[in-house]
């Protein structure tokens, strides 16, 4: 029978991260005590103050209507005051494009900017959905492999290596998801002129730019590479700040040309965003920081005692990662190794064993395009972190 399904949706590939997470879930509420390291999504509620704003919101009939779909002005307002303070990026509430999270927004840059066969270059490991918003946008996604001795840390070199004539976009993103690094603020400078020396444009994710620690800063390329002019996007939102995954508001930074394209696609795809989320997200930039402060110093705790302990495994070492909620340690050491009965050849079917024996659910890093890893996130109760990797070292122990 002939498939119903494009040829297009065909070809995507699912949320690896997702699937992880969705899995665990399943198995956790049929009763099996499953401890989930694969969402990257914070543990703790919204703060209550952003909460009540979007409480009072539903009673108000101008948020039961329609909107202007590149976001209410309130909170395209309140993102360039935000852009300006935390990045020290100058906008105008013009170049600003409400989204529905910053999953959405990336999906939107490539629709905006690409032609087909279009090449953007993704440092690996990257992003499960970077290279599926790329092939949906009819672009190629072409990874950049990193070095794990350089805390998979881009360089220069490293891009120019993959660079070719078709090479339209270049993806930089720090803090990074999975591997929690950093890129210093003298090396970003470097990526940027290279990036206008080559007239690339530049996508910069900086949704966990809040989650950094200890001595790690994070730099906002466009502000430290002038010399790129206007050829960036910058996309973010309030989900790992503010702890508001599930309220899906992000947003999207760029030239007005390329913005009024954004919006006119989206004016055909989605309209505007929910208002109430909107009218939440307006409270989470508008306050104080210290919700986020007290997050951060959780994340950052949890970050070393969980290095700690997966370092102390035998066959697993891992980095100190600087940024986000994540730690990527490198597991080769285990593969090929009998254990629970099992020899695992790959991480993909170590992640399978570890959920069907000891019930811990991580994310191999064949998503990530690094084979040989795991991504597992810190951004769950200190307990479970406990718990679940005291499980994995006797695992390992066991043999």
């Amino acid at each position: 029978m002939t498939s119903r399904v494009s040829d297009l949706l065909a070809g995507l590939a699912p949320s690896a991260t997702l699937a992880v997470d969705a899995k665990a879930k399943a198995m956790k509420a049929a009763g099996e005590p499953v401890i989930g390291f694969g969402a990257g999504e914070p543990d703790f509620p919204t703060p209550a103050h952003i909460v009540e704003a979007a409480a009072q919101a539903c009673f108000d009939p101008s948020n039961h209507k329609y909107t202007p779909t590149a976001g209410l002005g309130e909170l395209r307002d309140a993102i360039v005051v935000k852009t300006r303070r935390d990045s020290g990026l100058e906008i105008s509430s013009n170049q600003v494009l409400v989204t529905n999270g910053g999953k959405h927004a990336v999906a939107t840059t490539f629709m905006t900017l690409l032609n087909p066969g279009d090449e953007v270059l993704i440092p690996a490991p990257y992003w499960t959905t970077y290279p599926e918003a790329v092939y949906l946008a009819r672009g190629v996604p072409v990874p950049v492999l990193t070095s794990e001795a350089n805390g998979f840390r881009v360089t220069v070199d490293e891009l120019e290596g993959a660079r070719t004539d078709k090479t339209r976009i270049l993806l930089f993103v720090s803090p990074s998801n999975p591997t929690g690094a950093v890129v210093h603020r003298d090396d970003v400078a470097a990526i940027g002129r290279w990036a206008a020396e080559h007239d690339i444009l530049v996508m910069c994710d900086e949704i966990y730019e809040h989650l950094v620690y200890g001595d790690a800063q994070s730099a906002s390329l466009p502000v430290v590479t002038p010399e790129l002019g206007d050829r960036w996007i910058v996309v973010n939102g309030v989900a790992k700040t503010y702890a508001m995954t599930g309220w899906r508001v992000g947003w999207m930074i760029g030239a007005p040309d390329v913005m009024n394209a954004a919006i006119n696609y989206q004016s055909q795809t989605t309209s505007n965003i929910s208002n109430i989320s909107q009218r939440a997200a307006v409270a989470a930039l508008t306050g104080d920081l210290s919700a986020v402060a007290q997050m951060r110093a959780a994340f950052d705790r949890r970050r070393r005692a969980m290095t700690s302990m997966l370092n102390a495994i035998d066959g697993v070492s891992c980095a100190v990662p600087e940024g986000a909620f994540y730690c990527f340690p490198n597991v080769t050491g285990l593969l090929g190794r009998s254990l629970g009965g099992r020899v695992a050849t790959s991480s993909a079917q170590l992640a399978e064993t570890l959920l069907e024996t000891i019930k811990i659910a991580v994310v191999p890093g064949e998503a990530f395009g690094a084979p040989g890893f795991f991504r597992l996130s810190y951004a769950l109760g200190d307990d479970d972190i406990a718990e679940g990797l005291e499980r994995l070292t006797k695992f390992a122990a066991a043999g």
